[in-house]
């Protein structure tokens, strides 16, 4: 476990690319093998559109990494958070305590509140006006999105008070999960079910994307699934009945051009409806 949180420390920035390019290009190859849906579309220039958003929120989290790297010095030198007020524990104990604090406020409530409160939905949505979600689809953030996501991130590192050797451990292992479960597969049923009751599977998340409410606010989860079920935010919809994309923004120009979709937050608001 040492050996562990030592490469975690100290991650280079290369692994840390790595992890991000080799994930997309390993599910972009099981997508082609296991497909979920045959969408008929460009796949490059679908991987374009949300490429682009992905390296706005790598040069928006580079920007500001030296915040997040401070707020967890300061956290841990300062015995402030939940995991400093916590008597000792084994080395793994408390790193599964530590993700988990990281996914329930870094991640689960910002996810919540996005969908909730409409100024953070007016940047959220782009990520659910894409109508053909894979693989690529998990990095498909406004970049407005990405800068108060990281405030929401580093929030939950000085409440949770994880050291950063946690936090980048939990960046790598949900940029890894979120392209798994925006990955357009399709896993046994028995299996993506089984998975469900840990961590966000490909199944449940998709729920998530589809047009309409009330599956749209439903399964917030980012790596654990517990705490949709906990909150009473879980939802279930047969694979075969969703659709993807949002019923506000469904006419190809307004999700499909780059251009329009950098504007939706300063556009007017529309309202979804439910089902």
């Amino acid at each position: 476990m040492e050996t562990i949180v030592q490469y975690f420390e100290t991650i280079p920035s290369a692994h840390r690319s790595a992890i991000l390019v080799g994930g997309i290009a390993f599910f972009w190859m099981v997508e082609s093998a296991v497909p979920l849906f045959r969408f008929s579309y460009n796949k490059i220039k679908h991987a374009g559109i949300n490429i682009f958003f992905t390296l706005t929120t790598i040069v928006i989290n580079f920007l500001m990494a030296f915040i997040l790297l401070s707020s967890a010095d300061w956290a841990v030198a300062n015995k402030f958070g939940i995991l400093q007020w916590l008597p000792d524990m084994p080395l793994w104990a408390f790193a599964i305590v530590g993700l988990l604090l990281l996914d329930l406020i870094g991640a689960w409530f910002v996810h919540w509140a996005e969908h909730k409160v409409r100024w953070m939905w007016r940047f959220h949505l782009i990520h659910h006006t894409d109508t053909t979600v894979d693989t690529t689809s998990a990095n498909r953030h406004h970049p407005g999105e990405s800068v108060f996501r990281f405030v929401f991130t580093t929030m939950g590192v000085v409440l949770a008070g994880t050291p950063i050797w946690i936090v980048f451990m939990y960046q790598s292992m949900s940029v890894l999960l979120s392209q798994f479960n925006h990955a357009n597969i399709r896993l046994p049923q028995w299996l993506d079910d089984a998975l469900s009751w840990v961590i966000i599977s490909p199944d449940m998340h998709k729920v998530h994307h589809h047009y309409k409410l009330p599956y749209t606010d439903s399964n917030y989860g980012n790596i654990f699934s517990f705490w949709d079920r906990l909150f009473g935010t879980y939802m279930k919809l047969d694979r075969e009945h969703i659709v993807y994309g949002i019923d506000t923004h469904y006419k190809e120009e307004e999700h499909s051009r780059l251009g329009n979709l950098l504007k939706i937050p300063f556009q007017k608001y529309r309202k979804p409806t439910s089902e």
